[in-house]
């Protein structure tokens, strides 16, 4: 943990013509700390995930990952990204998958980490199979372990739970307080307030503003949500 936050918004913003998707956000997350990012489809969590993933444009304001730029390479470099969809290459293996990620980043490739988590996940019969052709399920617990083996300070998740068994849940949910944990800094986008019991702090979304920052109950946080 250093004394450099995170993640640092100020006045971040996102519109589309008229919409409004992201009110300006004045936000700073400490570095370590673990974070909940609540609010229905359309609160502006997966829009706020984006922007500090880098996929997309932010439309005003300033944004800083661990002190550097948004656009910097050392900003890119400590930024792992879960997205909600998993996106995976058609002609590669899961082993080939994890081992082109992984030291992309600097990583030891499909290492006895990587191993382990397969196994967790009950991938260990699927390394050499192609996630291009599993299901739902499958691809996004393979996108689960691209985005933990390699090498981050800043790991982003957005709706992780959706197409996961009950089983393959849990051991996401481990592995997500496992790397903070470790002193990674975790920002987990979801619209199941009981993952508030979990975290350090709670941000809730509606309608792209923020409603609630801080220490809530998941009765507080569904009433803040509007559900």
């Amino acid at each position: 943990m250093t004394n450099t936050p995170a993640l640092t918004a100020d006045g971040l913003t996102k519109t589309y013509d008229e919409l409004v998707a992201l009110h300006p956000l004045e936000l700073v997350i400490p570095s370590g700390q673990s974070v909940a990012l609540i609010g229905h489809n359309g609160s502006g969590k997966s829009t706020f995930l984006r922007m500090v993933a880098g996929l997309l444009e932010p439309s005003g304001g300033d944004l800083e990952v661990h002190g550097f730029d948004l656009g910097d390479v050392e900003a890119r470099a400590t930024t792992s990204y879960l997205p909600d969809e998993p996106v995976l290459y058609d002609d590669l293996s899961l082993r080939e998958h994890v081992e082109y990620i992984s030291r992309l980043h600097g990583g030891d490739g499909f290492d006895d980490y990587a191993e382990e988590m397969c196994a967790r996940l009950g991938l260990t019969d699927r390394v050499d199979d192609l996630p291009s052709r599993f299901s739902r399920g499958l691809r996004q617990k393979t996108a689960i372990v691209l985005a933990i083996a390699r090498p981050f300070s800043l790991l982003l998740v957005d709706e992780p739970f959706v197409g996961l068994d009950q089983p393959g849940k849990a051991v996401l949910l481990d592995l997500l307080d496992e790397v903070h944990a470790d002193g990674a800094t975790t920002l987990v986008a979801t619209h199941d307030p009981a993952y508030v019991d979990r975290v350090d702090r709670s941000i809730a979304l509606r309608d792209g503003e923020v409603v609630f920052d801080g220490t809530a109950t998941v009765d507080q946080v569904l009433a803040l949500v509007g559900g």
